[in-house]
């Protein structure tokens, strides 16, 4: 079985275009649990009728009080809830007819080859669109210059290569998602760390989401091989140290969680890409390079090495 876990916060404009593209997915072998965040829209409201016209799919749930953000509800859901397959869902997208059955095929692709015990992640690309869904870039990944295979616990201790909205893993992986970390940068972020020190991640290069940004996203998408881009970047440089700084605090506590799991060539480079803000700047870039923890793209790393 396949669990979607959908979650929404004042969601109310888009959330019935997204709920009608998973009911009409070609593979049909799912539910969704859909937990709202103490909407103060039409969004519950939305959530309950659909999960009356579907009580065989739709799980409705709703939080008390605002848990502090998206990422804070889906790593609760995730906590909470295991299935052979589970995916994460957001509520402005859509998802287009053959993404459960593609991701769903990969999966059990790698499957066969690492075995049903192995912790397996599978994301695909997205395509970006507007809020009425004009297409403004046929694939994210080119947008964002990502490399989807850099799969490794160092290559993802710097930089996230995982939209959570194109994300299935199985239950393997579900089973080491069992508490809530002092600190994450992402929820999807701390699932591919995860993913990568302890499993396998792979990924279908077909677009298979339409992404939509309409200026209330949480995380937009920003097409950083513009120079334009890049030059405003350069104007916030407490936003690209503040991003470099995060990733620190996320390994030292990834550390934490799985200090007990981790093989011990795993905790010390851990230890060290920790102990790097400590560090006089020769030595950082030293760290650095002996580490291997690179961001991808040569402009990134020209401001990682700068800023770090």
């Amino acid at each position: 079985m396949i669990t979607i876990l959908l979650s929404t916060y004042n969601g109310e404009k888009y959330l019935k275009e997204q709920l009608e593209s998973l009911l009409g997915q070609t593979e049909q072998g799912f539910i969704i649990i859909a937990r709202d965040d103490a909407s103060t829209d039409g969004t519950a409201d939305i959530l309950k009728e659909y999960a009356g016209k579907r009580p065989d799919k739709i799980f409705f749930k709703q939080n008390n009080a605002n848990s502090g953000g998206a990422k804070h509800n889906f790593i609760d859901m995730m906590i909470a809830y295991k299935s052979d397959y589970t995916m994460l869902c957001d509520q402005d997208d859509v998802w287009l007819p053959d993404k459960i059955a593609k991701t769903l095929g990969k999966t059990r692709e790698m499957e066969k080859a690492f075995g049903k015990d192995e912790p397996l992640l599978v994301h695909t690309d997205l395509r970006v669109v507007d809020k009425d869904l004009n297409v403004i870039n046929p694939s994210f990944k080119q947008a964002m210059n990502a490399d989807y295979n850099k799969t490794r616990l160092r290559d993802q201790l710097i930089q996230n290569t995982l939209t959570g909205c194109a994300v299935m893993y199985n239950k393997a992986l579900g089973e080491l998602i069992l508490e809530k970390p002092r600190y994450m940068v992402m929820h999807d972020w701390w699932l591919i760390l995860t993913a990568s020190a302890f499993g396998k991640v792979g990924h279908i290069n077909d677009q298979t989401i339409l992404y939509r940004q309409h200026g209330g996203n949480m995380i937009g998408a920003k097409d950083v091989r513009k120079l334009g881009y890049k030059l405003n970047k350069l104007k916030h440089v407490d936003e690209i140290k503040e991003a470099i700084s995060i990733t620190y605090k996320q390994a030292e506590s990834f550390l934490e969680v799985f200090k007990d799991r981790l093989s011990n060539e795993q905790k010390v480079l851990l230890t060290q890409y920790i102990s790097i803000p400590k560090m006089p700047k020769w030595k950082k870039w030293q760290t650095v390079l002996r580490l291997k923890t690179f961001k991808n793209g040569f402009s990134r790393n020209i401001a990682y090495f700068i800023f770090i």
